[in-house]
């Protein structure tokens, strides 16, 4: 079928991008954006060349969207969740990640008739929910409103792609809360051997700055560890709780004076003692 390079070459650009970085915002952002690429690619080619058969269009909207659709939402419910994770005990961060588990649960317990219907495989109201113009008003858009038109949409294959996303995530919840479980287990002895005397006495902005200047020289792990495996050490190391540093580095971002501040501050430090040292 003409779509299937279009979903092979999709799904290829996804394994590279899990395989090559732990750094689970820089995934979802640019899953994000591989799956919006592909999605408007899908629909212009719907647009310009439509349907044989109502069959071939049932199969287009019930299988062959909802694949690459599911993975926008994926990504979207994962950026969205793990960006405002709290960066706090292991027991807070197992209560959220239940919390999200509990209401994309939720989706299912809303949609459950067509739930069911989708999960056993039926087909008899195929045509009533995957071909286009046959409106639903029971279909929840959600946040993907926007996607939503009557050239590239039916009634229900938005809500066979949730299904899809939603599946993954509570995988990746559950995964999740396994890890921090564990960690949780062997966390007392870890930390008793790892306690330090150094403080932070700048401010969080400061270190996060530093952080990402780290991250981005490349110079540790070759430019392959995460923001988060490069940060956790040095919040212990410093005992500092830097909070949500994800959202403080877009602040960072958006500054409309120096975006660099404190790296532009250590540079003038260094630079006033390596001349204060030449008249020593």
């Amino acid at each position: 079928m003409e779509y299937q390079k279009l979903i092979l070459d999709f799904e290829t650009k996804l394994e590279s991008l899990e395989s090559r970085s732990d750094d689970i915002l820089y995934k979802a952002e640019n899953g994000i954006s591989n799956a919006e690429k592909c999605i408007k690619m899908l629909r212009k080619r719907v647009v310009q060349n439509g349907f044989k058969t109502k069959t071939e269009e049932i199969s287009f909207f019930k299988h062959i969207k909802p694949q690459i659709f599911s993975r926008l939402i994926y990504y979207v419910r994962l950026f969205n969740i793990e960006s405002k994770r709290p960066r706090s005990s292991s027991k807070f961060q197992i209560k959220y990640l239940n919390n999200h588990i509990n209401k994309l649960q939720m989706f299912f317990n809303e949609n459950l008739e067509f739930y069911h219907y989708y999960r056993r495989g039926a087909t008899i109201l195929d045509e009533q929910y995957f071909v286009r113009g046959k409106s639903d008003l029971r279909l929840p858009t959600g946040s993907f409103h926007f996607f939503i038109d009557d050239q590239f949409s039916t009634s229900q294959d938005t809500t066979v792609a949730t299904i899809m996303a939603y599946d993954m995530l509570i995988v990746y919840l559950q995964q999740e809360i396994e890890k921090l479980q564990a960690f949780k287990d062997t966390k007392p002895n870890t930390m008793k051997n790892s306690s330090s005397t150094l403080f932070w006495t700048g401010s969080k902005t400061d270190l996060i700055e530093l952080i990402y200047a780290l991250h981005s020289s490349g110079v540790i792990n070759s430019g392959t560890a995460d923001i988060k495996k490069l940060a956790s050490p040095l919040e212990q190391i410093f005992n500092i709780n830097l909070g949500n540093y994800y959202h403080t580095f877009i602040e960072i971002r958006a500054r409309k004076t120096s975006k660099t501040k404190f790296l532009d501050k250590l540079i003038t430090s260094l630079h006033k003692r390596l001349d204060d040292s030449d008249y020593s």
